[in-house]
């Protein structure tokens, strides 16, 4: 474990930059087309429309993740997993016991609106 944290970095040109927003997760559905099992999740974002991911959210059942707030970075561009394309980051954290990259949701606390930029 790091006991060293990164240099100080200002808002503006760190987090400032990065459109991260509220979606809710409208369909998932496991996904064997990645090197590592995952599920290709369709976000409704309201107003900035539904965009695909494809995340290591494995440990959760599919009636789990279906109706989830999710936190997403909509700026990044596309990444190729495999023979598929992921349209945003879905932001998630090492899911307790699991193995390296296999991840649980950050999520807003209460049921926030669908497009609200994190802040």
């Amino acid at each position: 474990m790091a006991s060293e944290l990164k240099p100080v970095v200002n808002f503006e040109e760190s987090l400032g930059i990065l459109d991260i927003r509220v979606g809710r997760v409208v369909s998932a559905q496991p996904c064997a087309e990645t090197p590592k099992p995952t599920h290709r999740m369709v976000i409704d974002f309201g107003k900035y429309g539904q965009r695909v991911s494809y995340g290591r959210f494995t440990a959760h059942p599919l009636d789990e993740v279906i109706g989830r707030l999710v936190l997403a970075v909509l700026n990044f561009p596309p990444r190729a997993m495999g023979a598929v394309v992921s349209e945003v980051l879905v932001l998630g954290v090492q899911y307790p016991g699991r193995d390296s990259g296999e991840a649980t949701f950050v999520s807003p606390a209460v049921n926030a609106k669908i497009g609200s930029k994190l802040f």
